[in-house]
Parts: structure tokens; sequence; C-alpha cells
């Protein structure tokens, strides 16, 4: 009885991805290494296979993104050399940083491309995985063909195609700290001119940390959504492919600890030290649809290609901005962005000598911002009442003594914000094979890209307070109740023209054997810091305070004994702007495959010249975190892959990265310079090695097979702050899974952070004060799956 139970459990449980019940489908198996020849993945842009390329790249099958547990763009982190994408925060903050750059807000350093449709706000960065094909992630510069916020690299990821896999797919999972998900998705074949798929999700994660405050788990999850996409050949030389996907997010947030002052004062929160403790609700929330049609027509001698995208985000972020139980001051964020993108490529077939792409494509993107600052009783009084009453205190002797308490409590800080972009390009890139000889290639591309940036801003606040004047010669004291008001309110406008050429030579003495020299140029795109605003409204304050005193009929009598404040006169486009980033890239490398094609080896070389590289950091108040421009860094580094196929059952993957980033022109003051530094959230080591052993069973027992899966993950060290003053030691995670199978459908049970190692996943230093989000602990859990 026990044994049928076991058996009817497995056959019902949920099968992996790449189970299918069609003859075209294709079936998982362990003896093909060359992820490529297992999926053809269509790609509007490239005329020869990944591995053909002269660029650093690595690819994940299905299998590899189910046995190695890879569920968003975070989990790609340290899975490829010098890859770093730190998991914290929300689904809001997706810093991706490779070969020494990177981006923590505002405009990203490597660009994201799903179904071949570009994803232009790296809000929308991190989703869900459930119906994932084949992920391709490219280092360096890929600006020719792929344009700005390209010139770390690009992640391409690829749905599953209805016309690839067939029938229906359930997976249930469940795993400890309350975790639960569910997805279902059906593929269908109607003819051999059109197929679709639906699928759908649910996910909800119960949270790892506790905020002490409240006793309650700060990092809670609720996701869903769904998917559909429709192909349609109307005859053999046209291809229609649509795609539109919804997902909903209500995060908890944000599990920052408290690390202990760094501003050399006495420590105030030892009781705190190790804890979050937020005294204000805080979370993430957001609505992502996104959807494309790739229109394919194959002509005599070319292939067209015309990609739409759209994309519509619509999220809030509340956040105790102090990150502490105190009432200093909280911040909420509201982005409404709309997104349309058009491409049109037209390129050559595969396998001629000259092979070439022309393109143009552009995008228009719509983003308001609702961005209030709200200062607390604390807030107030800390970092307005008691700065301005320190001013008031250093008068003669003698003088009246004079005060000021605000009176509107709580005190917002308004931000309405509109910053559109404009962006178009023409690019083109041409291959010029068996040059001289047999093998040897050469490929020259240009890309003429042009950006337009716009900034209409609001931002105002009203503040009460009274002010009081006491003398001995005064009858009685004066005390008045006045208000100061300023605004911000105006239009900024700017625009870049940018040349991005790229220079390959390459040598392939056989199809899947190549050695490589590229020299590429990329950059990334500048904006507006929004967040100074609520710095520039506090500063102006003071200066609306003291005219509101000075006008006043009895107040002004005293003006002369009152500090003197000058006049606000702020340049906001200087004030709130920041500029593009450039980097010339240099590279050697090459993909080599043993002739029997069981063991692949990728390796390349790397130096990296970087101009007023993007910093992210915290404006000087503490309000809010900023893009600023820091001059120039290098980075120098190296790269190596193996993939082996050691036998029918085993088989090995290791990869190496090192990166050697540094500030070579920084310099902050007469005072203070980074030079030499190294460049933050950049690890010098990252390495990962995984393995997978498959016992495969006899016929007519209760399993098919048993598939044993590790992977070791490491990083660092990571440098978190410009002065070098906080880092994260090398560190590793050990992952591990165990599947077993049985027709179509399976078990696996997992594990993830095996050892339970303690290490930080993100720090930060904001008013003279550290916290760090840990890593996530020990996790386990089982996944069931059938195919029907």
């Amino acid at each position: 009885m026990k044994t049928r139970f076991i058996f009817t459990t497995l056959a019902l449980a949920t099968a992996a991805s790449g189970f299918a019940s069609g003859p075209i489908a294709p079936r998982d198996t362990v003896k093909v290494i060359d992820i490529e020849e297992v999926v053809v993945i269509a790609t509007p842009k490239e005329n020869t296979r990944l591995r053909q390329q002269a660029l650093s790249s690595n690819s994940f099958s299905q299998a590899d993104i189910r046995s190695g547990q890879i569920g968003s763009v975070k989990s790609l982190s340290g899975r490829v050399p010098n890859l770093f994408i730190p998991d914290y925060g929300s689904k809001l903050t997706t810093s991706v940083y490779v070969r020494g750059i990177g981006s923590r807000i505002n405009t990203p350093a490597v660009g994201l491309y799903v179904d071949n449709i570009p994803f232009i706000d790296k809000s929308a960065f991190d989703f869900n995985y459930s119906d994932i094909e084949r992920i391709d992630v490219m280092r360096g510069p890929q600006g020719t063909l792929y344009g700005r916020n390209t010139m770390g690299g690009l992640i391409r990821v690829f749905t599953k195609s209805p016309f690839t896999y067939q029938g229906t797919d359930v997976q249930l999972s469940a795993a400890s700290y309350n975790n639960y998900k569910a997805m279902l998705k059906h593929y269908h074949r109607i003819s051999d001119q059109f197929a679709f798929s639906v699928g759908m999700f649910y996910e909800h994660k119960g949270g790892f940390f506790k905020n002490a405050y409240n006793g309650k788990r700060i990092d809670t999850d609720d996701e869903a959504g769904g998917r559909v996409r429709a192909i349609w050949f109307p005859n053999e030389d046209l291809k229609l492919d649509f795609t539109l996907n919804y997902e909903y997010t209500n995060q908890g947030g944000y599990p920052y600890a408290y690390t202990g002052r760094t501003d050399g004062e006495e420590e105030d929160r030892a009781e705190h030290i190790g804890e979050i403790s937020y005294n204000h609700p805080c979370g993430y929330k957001r609505n992502l649809v996104n959807g494309g049609l790739n229109i394919e027509h194959h002509g005599a001698n070319f292939t067209l290609n015309s990609v739409t995208g759209f994309q519509y985000l619509y999220d809030r972020m509340n956040l105790d901005q102090d990150f502490t139980e105190a009432d200093i001051y909280t911040m909420m964020q509201k982005q409404n962005s709309k997104t349309l993108s058009q491409e049109i490529v037209l390129k050559s077939k595969p396998g001629t000598r000259w092979q070439w792409t022309t393109g143009v494509s552009g995008f228009y993107q719509w983003l308001d911002t609702d961005a209030p600052v709200t200062f607390e009783d604390e807030g107030i009084r800390r970092l307005i009442e008691d700065n301005i009453n320190a001013g008031l205190e250093h008068l003669p002797a003698g003088a009246p003594k004079l005060s000021a308490q605000i009176t509107t409590r709580p005190m917002t800080v308004t931000g309405a914000f509109k910053t559109p972009a404009l962006n178009g390009a023409v690019y083109h890139q041409s291959t010029l094979n068996d040059l001289f000889t047999e093998g040897l290639s050469l490929t020259v591309g240009l890309r003429l890209d042009y950006e337009k940036l716009w900034l209409d801003y609001d931002s105002q606040c009203a503040m009460g307070f009274d002010f009081g004047v006491s003398a001995p010669f005064l009858p009685q004291d004066i005390i008045r109740s006045l208000e100061a008001l300023t605004q911000f309110t105006g239009k900024e406008r700017t625009d870049y023209l940018q040349l991005l050429p790229k220079f390959t030579l390459q040598y392939a003495w056989n199809r899947q054997n190549n050695v490589y020299a590229t020299v590429s140029k990329g950059y990334r795109s500048g904006g507006y810091n929004i967040q100074m605003f609520s710095d520039l409204v506090q500063n102006d304050l003071r200066t609306a305070m003291m005219d509101a005193i000075k006008q006043d009929e009895v107040l002004g009598n005293f003006a002369g004994m009152m500090p003197d404040f000058p006049a606000s006169d702020v340049n906001v486009s200087e004030a709130t702007l920041y500029k593009p980033e450039y980097s010339w890239n240099y590279e050697v490398g090459a993909h080599l495959t043993s002739p029997e094609g069981k063991l692949q080896a990728d390796a390349a070389f790397f130096y990296m010249d970087t101009r007023d590289q993007q910093i992210s950091r915290f404006a000087e108040n503490g309000l809010g975190r900023i893009t600023v421009n820091a001059g120039k860094s290098r980075s120098i580094g190296a790269e190596a892959s193996v993939r082996a196929q050691v036998t029918d059952a085993f088989s090995l993957n290791a990869n190496y990265g090192y990166t050697y980033a540094t500030f070579t022109d920084y310099v902050v003051s007469e005072e203070e310079t980074y030079n030499g530094r190294y460049v933050p959230f950049v690890p010098k080591h990252t390495f990962s090695a995984g393995g997978q052993y498959r016992f495969t069973l006899r016929r007519n027992t209760i399993l098919d097979h048993i598939t044993l899966d590790a992977n070791y993950r490491a990083a660092g060290r990571i440098y978190w702050t410009e002065q070098n003053n906080a880092s994260q030691p090398f560190y590793g995670t050990l992952d591990g899974r165990i599947s077993f199978a049985k027709g179509n459908g399976q078990i696996a049970l997992w594990i993830t952070n095996a050892l339970n190692k303690h290490y930080q996943a993100f720090y930060f230093e904001t008013m003279g004060r550290g916290f760090e989000q840990a890593g996530r602990p020990l996790q386990v859990g089982i996944d069931l799956r059938c195919n029907f």
C-alpha cells in the first residue's frame, strides 16, 4: 500500500518544464552540454550562434534554470563571472554590476531584453522566471547593436515557445519560512501555422527577518501574474509572435539592521545594534504589464524584423527613511511609467562571406513621479528646529534672546515630477569572413544614438512656526506665529548625441573553436536626481523663515540682530543633473570545445577605462539617494568558464571572474580624494562550481531516474563605500537539490545556503549611522511537478 502511494504521488507530481507530450518537444538530457544545439533561439540582430560571437557570455538552459533554482534576475548573481546582483531591498532595486560598473538607482549599466523586447526601466528587471526557456548573459559593451545602458553587458531572457512545448504543466512548491508557490501553464499547437500558450502563478513568501519594533516579519511578499503568447505563421516566410505579461507584487520591507555609528559620535542606540527596528510601515507594491509583437519576414537574401514593445509600470514605495524607531522622517514614492519602443532590423542570411546587420530603433517613456518627504516630530526638532536655534544662540551678550518653534507637525515637502525620455538610433555592423585566410574575420560596427531628457518639477513646503523674542527691556516676551513658504517649480531640458563604435578581429579554425580581440565603446545615459529637491527645499526654508521674520511689523525691528542668511540662488540644473557615463572596453578571449563535444571552455581578459562614472550615495543631509559622477575609474580583469560532460550521467561546471576596479580620478575636495580606492559594490573575485549526477534506474521500477545537483557560489571582497571603510570579505553559499522522476512527474527536495552562512547582502551609511541587510539564511523546500 505504501509503495502504491509513492508511485501515485510521483505520477501526479509536477514535471520538469522540459517534459512535453509532442514528438517535436525536446526531452532533458545531460548528454548535451551545448545549449544552443538543444533549442534554436531567434534573435533579430545576430547572424551566428552565441559562442561563435566575439564576446564573453554564458547561457542557461531550462534544465540549468531548474537545477540551479534560478527564480529571477537576482538569482544569476555569482553564476556568471564578474556578475554581481545584490539581493536586497525590493523589486524596485535591481542593482546589476559587471566588470567594475553598475548602478543602484536611476539608469542601469546592463540592459535587459525579454523575447527581444527591451526593458527600459530597471524597476521592472526583477520579474518571475516561471516560463523561461533560456537566459543569455553577455558581458562587455553591447552598445553598437543594443545602444544606451548596455555598457556593462546585456541579459537576454527567452520564454518557452508553444511550438516547442505541448501540454499542461503544473507546479506546486512549499518551503520553510512560510513560502508557497503554485504555477499552471498550458501550451497548445492548433496547426502548423498557429500555436499559443497561457500561464499563471501565485507565490507567497513569509519573510526571513523580524522587525524588533513590533515583532512582525518585515520582508513578506505576495506575487501573482500571468502570461499569454501566440505565434502565427501566415506563410512560410512570415512569422508573428505576440506576448503579453502581467505581474502584481506586494512586498514588505526593508530589512536593514543597525550596525552602529559611523561619524565618531557616542553610540546612542547600542541596544539596537544588529536589530531591525522601524516604527513606520515600509513596503513596495507594483503593477507591471509588458507586451510585445515580433514580426519576422524572410526574403531571398535577408531577414527583416520589426519589434514593437510596450511596458506599463505603476508602483508605490513607502520607506521609513531614518531606518530607526525614532520619528524622524518618511518617504513615499509613486511611479507611473509607460514606455513604447520600436525597432526595425534588416540583416543578411547566415553563412555568407559578408554578414551585416543594420537597423533603426527608438523609444519614448512617459514617467510621472510623486515623491513627498514627511518630517515627523523628532525629525523637525533634530534637522530643522535645533539647527535654527543653534544659529540664534550666537548673539552678543546683552542682546535679546531669540527662539523658534516649528508648529507644522508633521511637515511634508511635496515633490511632483515629470521626467519623460526620448531616444532614437541608427546602427550598422558588418562582418567580412575569410579575410586573407580561411577562418579570419573582421567586424566593424557604428551606432549613432540620440537621447533627449526632460524634467518638469514642482516641489514645495509650507512651514508654520512661532518666533519669540525676550529681553529685560521688553515689558513681556514677544511671540509671533508666522509661516515660511518655499517652492521650486520649473522645467529643465538636456540631450546627448553619442557615437558607439566597435572593432573586432576573430579567428575560428572550426565552428566550435575561436579566438578574438575586440575594442568597443559603451555609454550610460545621464538624468536628474529628483530626490535632491527635498534637500533644496529644506535649505531654502531657512531663508524663507528669516524673510518672514524681517517682514513682520514687530519682529522686523530686531532684524539687525539676527543672522544674515543669504537669499537662495539655486541652480536647479547643476544641483540635480548627472552626466552620462562612458567606457572603452578592450578584450581578448577564446571559445574552445573538445573534438567530441564533451568539454567547453571560455576565457577572456579585459581592460576598461570609464569616465564620469555614476556612483549612488545618500545626499549630504541623508534625504534620499542621489547619483553623482565620480571622475574616472579603471577596471582590469579576467574570466573563465568550463562545462564538462564527464560521463553520460555526470556533468560539472565552474566559473571564475577577477575584477580589479579602482578610481583613477575622483577628487572629492582639497582634503579628500578617492584615487586608488576600490569601486564599491564590485567583488574582486566571483566563483561558482556545480555538478549533477543522474541515476538512471531499470525499467518497470518505481522511479525512472534520481538526479542530484549541487551548486556553490562565492564572491568578495566587496567594498560598500567609496571610502572603502566597510566591506564584505570573500564568502560562499552552497545549494543542493535531489529530484525523483517517474514518467512526466517529478518530486524535488532542495536546500539553499545549506551551511547557513552569514554575510552582508547590502550595507550603507546615512546620517552618521551604518545599516546592513543580511543574506538569507538556510531554507529547505519541496517542488512537485506534473506534465500532461
